[in-house]
C-alpha cells in the first residue's frame, strides 16, 4: 500500500459550534481510534481536525493509502474507516480514521485490476466489472495497492466470482458468491454467432 503524510491538530471542543468553526476556517473534523478503550469498553476516539486542501490528496484517489497521521507532534499510522460527504456540494464533513500496526490484521476493500484480454471480448462480447473492490484481511504491509484478475480465459456468458480466486497472504473477506467480472454478449456478437450458424448449416 501507498503511504502518505498528513498534520492534523487536536480538537479539545467537539461541540457543534465548535465544528461549524472549524468547517469554516476550511479544516474536516476527524475521529482517529485505536486499541484505547472508555470505561465502558467501547472504542475511544482521539478527536482532531485536517485541512480540507490536504485530505484532497488521500479521498479523491483511485489508490488506498496507509496515512501518517502528525498530530500535534503525536505520529499515528492509520487507514480510513468512515467518510461522510454533504448531501447536496459533496465537500468532506468528517473522517474517521482506524489506527494500525505492522502486526494486527485489518480489513480494507482493494481495488480489482483485470489483466488480460478476456477471450468473450475478442469473440465480441463485452467485460462487465460488477464490484470495484474486494475486502481482504491481513497486516497492512502485506496488502497490494491492487488485486490482479486474470481474465484472459474467460469466454461470452462467463462469469469470474470472488470464492474462484486467492491471493498469497491475504484472506478474503468478501463473500464467495459475489461476482467479480462477467462477459455479456453484445448485438454485434449475436448476430455474428447467428451468422455464424446459418453458415455452418448451410455447409
Amino acid at each position: 500500500m501507498k503511504e502518505i503524510s498528513v498534520n492534523g491538530k487536536k480538537r479539545t471542543d467537539v461541540g457543534k459550534k465548535a465544528t461549524r468553526l472549524l468547517r469554516k476556517e476550511g479544516y474536516v473534523p476527524c475521529n482517529l481510534y485505536g486499541e484505547k478503550k472508555n470505561a465502558d469498553g467501547l472504542p475511544e476516539a482521539l478527536s482532531f481536525a485536517i485541512l480540507a486542501t490536504d485530505l484532497r490528496k488521500v479521498v479523491y484517489t483511485p489508490h488506498i493509502y496507509v496515512v501518517k497521521l502528525n498530530i500535534d507532534g503525536e505520529l499515528h499510522t492509520a487507514v480510513l474507516k468512515e467518510l461522510q460527504f454533504h448531501p447536496v456540494t459533496d465537500a468532506i464533513v468528517h473522517i474517521d480514521f482506524f489506527e494500525v500496526n505492522e502486526t494486527k490484521p485489518i480489513t480494507i476493500g482493494i481495488p480489482v485490476r483485470l489483466n488480460g484480454l478476456a477471450q468473450g471480448v475478442r469473440d465480441g462480447g463485452r467485460m462487465n466489472l460488477s464490484i470495484r473492490k474486494i475486502n481482504v484481511t491481513a497486516p497492512y504491509k502485506q496488502i497490494p495497492e491492487f488485486l490482479d484478475v486474470d481474465v484472459t480465459n474467460l469466454r461470452i456468458g462467463k462469469s469470474i466470482k470472488v470464492g474462484e480466486l486467492s491471493f498469497e497472504g491475504l484472506e478474503i473477506a468478501t463473500p464467495k458468491e459475489v461476482i467479480v467480472c462477467s462477459i455479456k454478449m453484445t448485438r454485434n456478437a449475436s448476430l455474428a454467432a447467428a451468422t455464424e450458424g446459418e453458415e455452418e448449416a448451410a455447409e
